[in-house]
C-alpha cells in the first residue's frame, strides 16, 4: 500500500533538467561514477512514478501494456463515499478528497490499506496496486461513520467491460430506475413509526438518604435496538440510550452512585451543571478513574438552574458516541411567560402540555439518531390541537445538526440553559456538539408534520429514509 499526500507543484525557479537543488544534472558527473549511477537509478524511479500517474491515452503508446492503470476520484462527506467507483483491472489508485466538514479517512477492507485522517478539504492518494476483476469494500473507520453510510464497493472490471478513466464515466454509469427508487423511499417512510426494544430518557427515580436525593447508575455495554432488527452493543447508563434523565430542584443535595461494568475506566462529567471542582468528573485531574468493577459517589448541591447533561469524560471517543449520554435539569425552565415576541404573546399562565428532550447523535454504533433511535424507530411527538410543548435539544455527536420543524415555528428562549434576553422564533435551529437549545412550540394545525435534521444525507439514502427524522403528529379535534 502507498499513500501519497498531494505534493506541492514544482517551483518556477527550477529549470528543466535540474535536480531539487537547481543544479544541472550534468554537474553530477563531477561526483564520479558512483554518484552518476545513483543519479541514474533515482531518475528511473522518478520516471516510473511519473509514468504511474500519467493517463494511458496521453503517452502515445499502442495501448498494449501488460497492466492497465486506473485512477478513481473518491469524495468523502457526511456520511457517504461518492465518485464513479469503477476501475479497470490492473494497477488502481484512489484520489481521495474530504469534501465534508469533519475528519474522515478511507480504508480498503480486503488489504487494510488506508489513508491518514483527512481534515475538511484535505486529500491523499491511496495506491492499491494490481487488482483483479471483482468487488472491493471501501469504508471510513472513524467510529460510527461506516454505520452511518460511509461504506461502499469499488467495482473492478476486466478491460473492455467499461469503467475507469479510459472508458469514461458515461460508459460506466447504470441507468437510474426511478420507479424502483421511488418505491424504496416511499416504503421506508410508510414504515414509520416502527416499534423497537428499549426506550431512553426515562426519568431516574431517587431515594432520600441523609438529606440527599440519591440516584444510582450502572455503566455497561448493553444490546440496543437502534432501528427495526438492528441491534448494536451500546455503552449505556442503566441499559438505555439516552441514559435516564436526572431532574432535581434548586437547593437539592444530589448524590449519584455509579457502578462501572464497562471494560474501561470511566467518570461522569456534569456538562453545564455548576459543581465543586472535585465533582467535575474529569479524571485524573479531579478524581481517579473509576476502574472496571468499581463504584464511585458524586455529591454536590444544586445551586444554580441548569438545562445540562451528563456523560463520560474519560475515553469519551468510545463511551459517549456509543451511547453514554443523558439529560440533567435543575429547577424550572426560564420560559418567557407573558412576553410578546415578534407579535406573538406567550400566555402568562402557560403550562406546557408536554416536555421532550431531543438528544442528537451521529457517531459510534448508535450513529445518526434522535434519542438513540434511527428512523423509522424514532418516537413521534403526538399532540392535541393547540398544545404547547417544550423541547430541549442536546447535541452529543461530532457535527452540528440544523433541526427543522415543518409548519410550527420554534421559540428559542434559552441557550445552554441560560435564558436569552431576546428570545426569537425559528423554524431551523443549528445545534453544535455540546450545545443545548430550549424551545417551545404551539402546535395548532392537525396533520403529520415532519421534524428532521436538514443535512439531507442524515435522513435519506439509497435504501430509503433513515436516521435523524421523526414527526410532530397533531391529532384532529374531537367533534
Amino acid at each position: 500500500m502507498t499513500v501519497l499526500d498531494n505534493p506541492p507543484p514544482p517551483t518556477a525557479s527550477e529549470p528543466e533538467g535540474s535536480d531539487n537543488s537547481g543544479k544541472p544534472i550534468g554537474s553530477l558527473l563531477f561526483f564520479g561514477m558512483a554518484g552518476l549511477l545513483i543519479a541514474l537509478v533515482a531518475s528511473v524511479a522518478v520516471i516510473g512514478v511519473v509514468g504511474l500517474f500519467q493517463d494511458d491515452n496521453d503517452g502515445g503508446g499502442d495501448g498494449g501494456s501488460a497492466s492497465a492503470f486506473s485512477s478513481v476520484d473518491v469524495s468523502l462527506t457526511e456520511f457517504s463515499i461518492g465518485g464513479n467507483l469503477t476501475a479497470v483491472a490492473g494497477d488502481v489508485s484512489l484520489d481521495v478528497v474530504n469534501d465534508g466538514s469533519i475528519e474522515h479517512n478511507l480504508v480498503a477492507r480486503e488489504s487494510g490499506d488506508k489513508t491518514p485522517l483527512l481534515a475538511a478539504g484535505e486529500s491523499a492518494t491511496l495506491v492499491l496496486g494490481s487488482l483483479a476483476p471483482g468487488s472491493y469494500e471501501l469504508f471510513c473507520d472513524v467510529p460510527g461513520h461506516a454505520e452511518s453510510g460511509m461504506l461502499t464497493d469499488l467495482v473492478v472490471v476486466g478491460s473492455g467491460e467499461g469503467g475507469g478513466e479510459a472508458s469514461g464515466a458515461e460508459e460506466g454509469e447504470e441507468e437510474i430506475d426511478g420507479a424502483a427508487m421511488d418505491k424504496i423511499m416511499v416504503d421506508s417512510m410508510l414504515a414509520f413509526p416502527a416499534e423497537t426494544e428499549g426506550i431512553g430518557n426515562e426519568v431516574l427515580e431517587y431515594e432520600m438518604v441523609d438529606g440527599f436525593k440519591q440516584f444510582e447508575l450502572t455503566a455497561a455495554i448493553t444490546p440496543w435496538e437502534v432501528s427495526p432488527g438492528e441491534f448494536v452493543d451500546a455503552w449505556t447508563y442503566n441499559g438505555m440510550v439516552p441514559g435516564p434523565q436526572i431532574k432535581v430542584d434548586l437547593g437539592d443535595k444530589v448524590r449519584v452512585i455509579i457502578t462501572n461494568e464497562t471494560p474501561l475506566g470511566t467518570d461522569i462529567h456534569w456538562h453545564g451543571v455548576h459543581t465543586p471542582n472535585s465533582e467535575d468528573g474529569v479524571s485524573p485531574f479531579t478524581q481517579d478513574p473509576i476502574s472496571s468493577g468499581d463504584t464511585y459517589t458524586y455529591e454536590f448541591e444544586a445551586t444554580d438552574p441548569a438545562i445540562g447533561m451528563y456523560h463520560a469524560h474519560l475515553h469519551s471517543q468510545i463511551s459517549v458516541i456509543n451511547g453514554m449520554f443523558a439529560a440533567f435539569t435543575i429547577g424550572d425552565k426560564p420560559i418567557p411567560r407573558g412576553e410578546t415576541i415578534s407579535g406573538v404573546t406567550i400566555p402568562a399562565d402557560l403550562v406546557l402540555d408536554k416536555e421532550m428532550p431531543m438528544v442528537l447523535n451521529d457517531a459510534g454504533v448508535i450513529g445518526l439518531t434522535l434519542n438513540g433511535k434511527s428512523f423509522p424507530a424514532t418516537e413521534p411527538l403526538v399532540l392535541e390541537p393547540g398544545a404547547w410543548v417544550g423541547i430541549d435539544y442536546y447535541n452529543e455527536g461530532l457535527t452540528a445538526h440544523p433541526m427543522h420543524m415543518h409548519q410550527f415555528p420554534q421559540l428559542v428562549y434559552a441557550k445552554d440553559g441560560i435564558a436569552l434576553d431576546h428570545p426569537y422564533w425559528a423554524d431551523t435551529i443549528n445545534v453544535a456538539p455540546g450545545e443545548r437549545y430550549s424551545v417551545i412550540v404551539h402546535a395548532e394545525d392537525p396533520g403529520v408534520w415532519v421534524w428532521h435534521c436538514h443535512i439531507l444525507t442524515h435522513v435519506e439514502r439509497e435504501t430509503g429514509m433513515f436516521g435523524m427524522v421523526t414527526a410532530v403528529i397533531v391529532q384532529e379535534a374531537e367533534g
